[in-house]
């Protein structure tokens, strides 16, 4: 019965399934990583003084990651930075729906209480983007080492970015 659930999990994994199920699991395995100071999460160089310019510009924060709220506050409570979880104002995971489902955007809008069109919303995946942009969601695709390729009509149609410092974003004060 053990192996049939190993052999499950791993099966799911080579497949980057986004089961709620397999990430609440994955969670409960880097907690104990993470507590046991085996592990830190990395971040792009880009990303926290970006995040922190933003967050002094008076803008909210939101993760929307097919990982668990669990983990992704794992991975911002033990990074290289340090504790981060102050730069972000809430976490969404698949329970509020998956990221390829437009619907799911309006949720998470209705959820902070604003707009989708007050939204942005980065992402290296091409079917989340569109999923995204179908709520009136604005986008970004990130394009960093070890995302997946894109074809040339995508690299046309959204707007690409490499480093959050590329972003120019209004206050919202």
């Amino acid at each position: 019965m053990i192996q049939a659930v190993v052999d499950n999990v791993r099966w799911q994994m080579s497949l980057d399934r986004k089961t709620t199920a397999l990430k609440q699991l994955q969670g409960h395995m880097w907690r104990a990583a993470f507590a046991a100071g085996r592990m830190k999460a990395e971040f792009f160089e880009d990303v926290v003084p970006a995040v922190r310019k933003w967050r002094e510009a008076g803008m909210k924060v939101y993760i929307y990651s097919s990982g668990s709220v669990e983990a992704q506050k794992l991975l911002f409570g033990h990074s290289t930075e340090g504790d981060i979880l102050e730069l972000v104002d809430g976490h969404f995971d698949t329970k509020i729906g998956h990221k390829v489902e437009s619907e799911s955007y309006r949720k998470i809008a209705n959820s902070i209480g604003c707009s989708t069109n007050n939204i942005l919303f980065l992402t290296d995946v091409t079917l989340e983007a569109s999923a995204a942009e179908e709520a009136d969601v604005h986008v970004a695709v990130v394009v960093r080492p070890g995302n997946a390729g894109l074809t040339d009509d995508e690299k046309t149609y959204y707007s690409l970015i490499t480093s959050f410092s590329e972003l120019y974003l209004p206050s919202s004060t």
